[in-house]
């Protein structure tokens, strides 16, 4: 393990506290700094502050103010899932997919896609050759995933929910973006200015190809296609053909 490969790009800060190396972004190190003089974690903090908000996925995050600043975070602990799950639990080699997270972030933000913006990620040594880390990001608008606006919409609201993930699957088709995890409830669903927007969360699992790749823009829609057909099986999600089809247009043509 060597600590020399985590370096801060532009606009960031590292911090070693301890065993601990974060990377900051400029305008939230006392933040950080700060949390981290206090708890064992950043996550750890998050989840004791009286005014946090939980939001469940494969692990609890916490939406919190970050002390010192302005910024409404959401602080999520990586956590594996699939078969490794049970073998490594929260354990990633050194370093993690933390630094490639953030440097994702930056890409895709540069280039037009929605995603939500990388302030800090902390890694914590957990034996020889492995780490735990954890990740802070703002906080979207408060909305919902897709299956759960998809479903607590009207047809109208379907519809441009429909118009809004389009939009993100091109962008991501833009930027070259193949993303190997993108399923229906890691598509974030927000009004903002009377409008439906989507925004792409683990970017962890992206890889970057040729700009407006046909090959990747149509791996992406099969892959969100492929999850909303399995939750219409297992939840119920009330997705036809039909719209399934309509993404789809969406999609090649616009809209």
């Amino acid at each position: 393990m060597s600590d020399t490969d985590v370096v801060a790009p532009a606009g960031y800060e590292r911090l070693d506290i301890g065993d601990t190396i974060a990377v900051v972004r400029v305008g939230a190190v006392a933040g950080v700094r700060h949390v981290l003089g206090v708890a064992e974690s950043l996550h750890a903090w998050a989840a004791a502050e009286p005014a946090a908000r939980a939001f469940q996925g494969r692990a609890t995050a916490w939406g919190v103010r970050l002390p010192h600043t302005t910024l409404d975070v959401v602080v999520r602990h990586a956590r594996r899932g699939g078969v490794l799950a049970a073998v490594r639990g929260d354990r990633y080699v050194w370093p993690g997919r933390a630094p490639w997270e953030l440097a994702t972030a930056l890409r895709l933000r540069e280039m037009g896609v929605r995603t939500p913006d990388v302030v800090a990620y902390a890694l914590y040594p957990a034996g020889r050759g492995f780490c735990r880390s954890d990740v802070v990001t703002t906080r979207l608008p408060d909305g919902a995933d897709f299956p759960g606006a998809w479903q607590a919409g009207t047809v109208e609201t379907r519809a441009e929910l429909l118009v809004a993930v389009a939009a993100l699957l091109r962008d991501l088709r833009a930027a070259g973006a193949q993303h190997a995890d993108l399923n229906a409830k890691n598509v974030h669903m927000a009004r903002e200015a009377g409008r439906w927007n989507a925004w792409v969360l683990d970017v962890d699992r992206v890889r970057f190809r040729r700009k407006n790749d046909a090959a990747v823009g149509a791996q992406n829609l099969a892959r969100l296609d492929r999850s909303l057909r399995k939750r219409r099986e297992r939840d119920a999600l009330a997705i036809t053909d039909s719209d399934l089809a309509r993404l789809a247009d969406l999609v090649a043509h616009g809209g």
